[in-house]
C-alpha cells in the first residue's frame, strides 16, 4: 500500500516533496532522540567531512589558470565532497539540521531538543573541523606558495565581512545546504544524492556564501599554518553572524515553508 501511494505521488523517479517533507520530519525526530555520545561523535565526523571538503576545494583552487567563474565552478564541486560525505556516510551536521524545525513545527519535538541538538552538534563540528586543521599543518601538506597564498585570501575575505555582509551571506548559504539535503532525502539512489547535492554547494561556494562549519576549519588552518595573524576576536564573531544567517536561512527560508506547505493541518 505503501509502494503504491507513493508511486502516485512521486516524478521522474524521486520521491514526491509531500514524501519528503514527512521524512524530514521523522528525521527531526529521530535527530532529537540520538543519545548524546552518538550525537557527538557523529558530529565530530561531520566536521572533519566538511574539512576536508575545503581542503580539497583549497587545492583545486589554487593557482587555477582557468577565469575565475570555472574556477570556483570546479572548487565548488570538489566542496561538496563535505555534503556528501555527511548524507551517505552519516553524519550530524549543523547546517543540515536546521531542517529539524519542521519536526518542531509540526509539535513532534521540543525546542529544547532542538536546542540540544544544535548546541551539541555544532561543538562536535568545531572538534571535527579542527582536528582536521591541526592534521594538515602536522602533516605539511600547505607547502606550496600557490596554496598557502590561497588559504590565507580566503581568510583574510572572511575576516573582513561586516556582520550584515557575514549574515546574509549565511542566510543565502544555507537555503542551499538545506535544499540540497532536503532534494538528497528525495532521491533513491546512492548516485541520484551525489547528483542532487553537487549543484547547490556549488552554487553557494562559487558565489561566496558563508557557511558555519567550512569556517570552523578555513580560519584556524590559515592562523594555526601563519598564514594570517592569530585573531581570535575574528573567528568568534565571524561564526556567530554566519551562524546566525545559517539558522535563519534554513529554517525560515526552508524548513517552515515546506512545513506549512505540505504538512501544516488546515484549520
Amino acid at each position: 500500500m505503501h509502494g503504491s501511494m507513493e508511486h502516485e505521488t512521486s516524478t521522474v523517479n524521486a520521491r514526491s516533496p509531500k514524501i519528503v517533507a514527512d521524512m524530514v520530519r521523522q528525521s527531526g525526530i529521530a535527530k532529537a532522540t540520538l543519545p548524546t555520545i552518538k550525537l557527538l561523535l557523529l558530529a565530530v565526523m561531520a566536521g572533519v567531512f566538511i574539512a576536508l571538503g575545503a581542503l580539497f576545494y583549497t587545492l583545486v583552487v589554487a593557482d587555477s589558470a582557468f577565469g575565475a567563474g570555472p574556477t570556483r565552478m570546479l572548487g565548488g564541486i570538489a566542496f561538496s565532497l563535505g555534503l556528501v560525505l555527511v548524507v551517505i556516510a552519516g553524519a550530524e551536521l549543523f547546517t543540515g539540521n536546521a531542517l529539524m524545525a519542521v519536526a518542531w513545527a509540526d509539535g513532534k519535538i521540543s525546542i529544547w531538543s532542538v536546542m540540544r541538538n544544535w548546541g551539541i552538534v555544532y561543538f562536535g563540528n568545531f572538534i571535527g573541523a579542527l582536528l582536521i586543521a591541526i592534521c594538515v599543518v602536522l602533516a605539511g601538506v600547505m607547502v606550496s606558495g600557490a596554496l598557502t597564498d590561497k588559504v590565507a585570501d580566503i581568510a583574510l575575505a572572511k575576516l573582513q565581512l561586516s556582520p550584515m555582509q557575514a549574515f546574509f551571506r549565511g542566510i543565502l548559504c544555507n537555503i542551499l545546504v538545506c535544499l540540497a539535503v532536503w532534494m538528497a532525502f528525495a532521491a533513491r539512489t546512492v548516485i541520484g544524492k551525489v547528483a542532487v547535492i553537487i549543484l547547490p554547494i556549488s552554487a553557494f561556494v562559487g558565489v561566496g556564501f558563508e557557511h558555519s562549519v567550512a569556517n570552523m576549519y578555513v580560519l584556524p588552518i590559515a592562523m594555526l599554518g601563519g598564514f594570517v595573524e592569530l585573531n581570535l576576536s575574528g573567528l568568534f564573531w565571524n561564526l556567530v553572524f554566519v551562524t546566525a544567517g545559517n539558522i535563519v536561512g534554513g529554517v525560515v527560508m526552508v524548513a517552515l515553508p515546506y512545513w506549512f506547505v505540505f504538512i501544516r493541518k488546515s484549520d
